[in-house]
């Protein structure tokens, strides 16, 4: 119906255009056309009029030559009037054919016109019927565009309707969050107080028990002194003096135990100060028994908490520290990321730590690192590992909320020590090797005693703590609020603050405990005099970036290089004495590195990284 309705319409319009077009341009020839038909009728008139001239003429001829002598007269007068008429005629005639021409040339430039015209009408016709399909097609989008909007007029209800419900909806539990958030600031604000309170109870229970458990032992021991002792002939006793060879002018080498054979010969009792110092580092309160002290146990203490040659060999050999420049070994420490790992004190064993819940324990031998052993019991990744200055304890932190205490040399499980309610991130020995402390993600640093295997403190820190070190009596932790803080172990309050530009990731203490290197999230590492509690010096490179939350780097151990690895897999050394890049080390890994450790003796410097990588870095 609507193609019928539009074909009749341009049809309709076409002859109202043509019937328009025959008034407009009959007007303007009618005119001409009646001139024309005039000029027509005056020739036909002419034609006559000279048909009739002949015929007269000949008339006059024939009556001339009938009678020349009579008309005479008449017949040149006739002549010439006849003559006078041919020449008006004439005249006459050539007026009209100039007439016709010109109306002829009327006539042509008037068909050209017409010719031009009907060209213009089909021109016109056919863009009229072009646009009649234009308008058609458009007409038909129209209806498409009208049924869209009307579509979308009823989807955008629909929305509106539903972002109404869920304005409604939104309004009610923003309303609710707002009252749970306020709920929850109670709880926890409730639940600090319960927990400082808590706190404070077991650290006061452990103060008044640790104080029992001393007057206890000072009371055995002067108990103890008092009588001989029962001891073998052909036995030996470790003694430890607090003044080598005081009183009689001998040293032990080293400042060694001394080892002297046993007299049956009655001593005076040592003084208290003196018992309280052997007390304190021996730990001896489960091994008296009615005043007879086990040379056995004596040794397991010596050898578990004292110091050993170790030590002392690595301090000895501090002095040649070569800056690596090799990859001499690599190979895969773990199954998974490799969090952590540390050189023991003779830099004999390296000890790494992974996601796959184990530590693993790594002889090096001329550059090249096997495995001796692996300590199994975390029930999570290993997020720090740390040995005692003897070497012959590790102490590794977890995920699984716990630090755990290995022998090294029989990889058994010692101790478990479980309080924290978050991720443990790192854990360190104090000085004494009898007690620890380790930090964790539920913002509190615990104290513990590995004698009675009990927490003897609590401190809220007031955010993550990522990383510890220690000095005699005091604690340095790195938080995620970009703070390094100082504690004091006896007073457990913060002595002082110092706030960095980034999150702390990782701290290092330089071998005589003067400075303190600190890493931070905006790839900066820094020495801090602790002597003047001020940043003194800054290192950074271009390209060195911090790889995680957790990055750690390292000191060397005569302290004057530092070394760091990045996010890009590329191990940095800066020397610390002009504060320059000193070596960029980039083949050997392919992923971030999370830890760096230098070995006491300075010969070989470890690297692990996010994958399963370690490389043992050398000069060699």
């Amino acid at each position: 119906m609507a193609g019928r309705r539009v074909e009749c319409l341009w049809k309709r319009h076409v002859a109202e255009q043509l019937k328009q077009r025959d008034r407009v341009q009959r007007q303007a020839f009618e005119e001409i056309i009646h001139q024309y038909n005039r000029l027509l009728e005056r020739s036909d008139l002419q034609a006559v009029f000279s048909e009739r001239l002949q015929t007269d003429k000949y008339e006059q001829q024939n009556r001339h030559d009938l009678s020349p002598g009579v008309d005479g007269g008449r017949s040149d007068s006739l002549q010439q009037e006849m003559a006078q008429m041919r020449i008006k005629h004439q005249e006459e005639l050539t007026d009209l054919h100039k007439k016709r021409g010109e109306l002829a040339q009327n006539v042509i430039e008037l068909n050209n016109q017409i010719q031009h015209k009907d060209k213009e009408i089909q021109s016109n016709e056919a863009k009229m019927l072009e646009y009649q399909q234009q308008i058609s097609h458009l007409e038909g989008e129209c209806r498409e565009l009208r049924n869209s909007l009307a579509d979308l007029e009823r989807a955008n209800q629909t929305l509106r309707d539903e972002y109404d419900a869920l304005q409604i909806t939104f309004n009610a539990l923003d309303e609710k969050l707002r009252k749970t958030t306020d709920d929850n600031l109670e709880l926890v604000t409730r639940w600090m107080a319960e927990k400082a309170q808590e706190a404070n109870k077991l650290n006061a229970e452990n103060e008044k028990d640790s104080r029992r458990r001393q007057a206890k032992l000072q009371k055995e021991l002067a108990d103890a002194a008092k009588e001989p002792l029962p001891i073998e002939p052909d036995d030996d006793i470790e003694v430890l003096s607090e003044d080598a060879g005081k009183g009689t002018g001998e040293t032990s080498p080293g400042g060694q135990p001394s080892r002297t054979p046993s007299k049956r010969t009655s001593q005076p009792p040592p003084p208290a100060g003196l018992l309280d110092s052997i007390t304190n580092i021996f730990g001896l309160s489960d091994s008296i028994h009615s005043g007879f002290i086990p040379s056995e146990s004596r040794r397991r203490s010596v050898n578990s908490f004292g110091t050993s040659p170790e030590p002392a060999e690595a301090a000895s050999m501090c002095s040649d520290v070569r800056v690596p420049s090799t990859a001499v070994h690599i190979f895969d420490a773990h199954d998974g990321e490799v969090n952590a790992v540390k050189f023991s004190p003779g830099s004999r064993l390296l000890a790494t730590g992974g996601m796959d819940r184990r530590v693993k324990l790594w002889e090096v031998v001329s550059g090249h690192c096997e495995l001796k052993g692996t300590l199994t019991g975390s029930n999570a990744g290993i997020t720090s590992i740390e040995f005692d200055s003897a070497g012959s304890y590790l102490l590794a932190a977890s995920n699984d909320f716990a630090s755990r205490i290995w022998t090294v040399d029989d990889s058994r499980l010692r101790h478990t020590l479980t309080g924290h309610s978050g991720k443990v991130l790192s854990a360190r020995f104090l000085l004494d090797n009898a007690r620890i402390v380790s930090g964790s993600y539920d913002r509190t640093l615990k104290l513990w005693d590995l004698r009675s295997k009990v927490c003897m403190k609590t401190v809220f820190a007031g955010s993550s703590c990522n990383d510890i070190v220690c000095t005699e009596q005091c604690v340095m932790s790195g938080h995620f609020d970009k703070k390094v803080r100082f504690w004091d172990i006896r007073a457990e309050s913060i002595v002082r603050e110092l706030e960095l530009l980034g999150r702390v990731t990782s701290l290092d203490l330089n071998h005589d405990r003067t400075e303190l290197l600190v890493c931070s999230r905006d790839d900066l590492v820094k020495i801090i005099d602790l002597r003047s509690n001020a940043v003194r010096q800054t290192f950074s490179a271009q390209g060195f970036k911090c790889g995680s939350d957790f990055t750690r780097v390292t000191f060397s151990p005569d302290g004057s290089y530092v070394a760091a690895g990045s996010a890009d897999g590329v191990l940095y050394i800066w020397n610390v004495l002009t504060g320059k890049l000193d070596k960029t080390l980039d083949k050997g890994h392919s992923s971030a590195i999370n830890s760096v450790s230098w070995s006491p003796s300075g010969a070989y410097v470890v690297s692990v990284e996010k994958a399963s990588k370690a490389v043992l870095w050398s000069d060699m």
